[in-house]
């Protein structure tokens, strides 16, 4: 197939250019997915697959009234627009969505067809995307969660911080599980090597459901640190002197059932957070 990867220096984009060694690599700075003209005008001959990694996540900093325009350029009007090329040339659209389209307040494995019922701007954005992405015929959405790749994340803050000695307050009300983009990338492959229905699928990494506090002692205990060095906190407590910050949803963990069905077998995140950081330098 020839690919386009939207969003090429992010934690996706980067897995997926990897992923996909011929696929075309598009950045901000080669074409503006904000500016629908651009779009339109962008020479797409013979492309029959749109990767799109592109998106607005600085979840907080989209809650400022004076970014929403920004948020929703990225994450709602740049997916019309990719949606349109996709029609027009009759080609596959892959979008990645996130689990902040839900509230949170599932009792258990969300869903793809759990009510979409997002918290913050962010979130909205997300969900308005997904709407626009999933009218194209040949698409596939993968919703995903707490991503990590290469680029700045939760796990290289937390190896950092455990290197220098610092002992960070982390959160343990909010459970989920990581998701390496390498694996993101290998399900989108998986996904279209099998002819897989179009349609929503959730991509996590397996094992059991942890806490962002849970991660960062895993962490710590990698570096050679004392877990107990990580201070639990409530979402609450964190959160009380960010007045600006986004809700986060409780429960960020994804049901995978039909991804499985299709053959793919994720990664235990405990296994895959054990050879990411085997490979980080100290």
């Amino acid at each position: 197939m020839t690919a386009v990867v939207l969003g090429a220096r992010g934690q996706v984009g980067r897995a997926l250019l990897r992923r996909f060694p011929g696929a075309r690599a598009l950045d901000r700075t080669v074409l503006d997915l904000t500016d629908p003209r651009a779009v339109a005008a962008h020479d797409w001959t013979g492309v029959d697959l749109l990767l799109n990694a592109a998106a607005w996540t600085a979840v907080d900093a989209a809650e400022d009234p004076a970014a929403r325009a920004a948020v929703r350029a990225v994450n709602v009007d740049a997916v019309g627009a990719l949606a349109s090329v996709a029609r027009e040339h009759g080609a596959t659209l892959v979008h990645f969505s996130s689990e902040y389209v839900f509230d949170g307040d599932a009792c258990g494995p969300i869903s793809e067809d759990a009510p979409v019922r997002p918290l913050s701007v962010y979130g909205q954005s997300k969900a308005d995307g997904d709407r626009l992405a999933t009218a194209v015929d040949r698409h596939l959405l993968l919703r995903t969660t707490w991503v990590v790749g290469e680029g700045r994340n939760f796990v290289r803050t937390m190896a950092a911080l455990a290197d220098r000695g610092v002992s960070p307050a982390v959160v343990d009300d909010q459970v989920g599980r990581l998701t390496f983009a390498g694996d993101l990338a290998d399900a989108v492959g998986h996904l279209l090597a099998v002819g897989a229905a179009p349609g929503t699928y959730n991509v996590t990494c397996g094992g059991p459901p942890a806490s962002w506090a849970d991660v960062a002692e895993a962490v710590f205990a990698a570096r050679g640190r004392d877990p107990r060095d990580v201070r639990r906190v409530s979402t609450a407590e964190y959160l009380a002197g960010q007045p600006g910050a986004a809700p986060r949803p409780r429960n960020s963990v994804l049901d995978t059932t039909r991804l499985e069905a299709t053959g793919f077998r994720p990664r235990d995140w405990r296994t895959a957070l054990d050879a990411y950081l085997a490979a980080l330098p100290r």
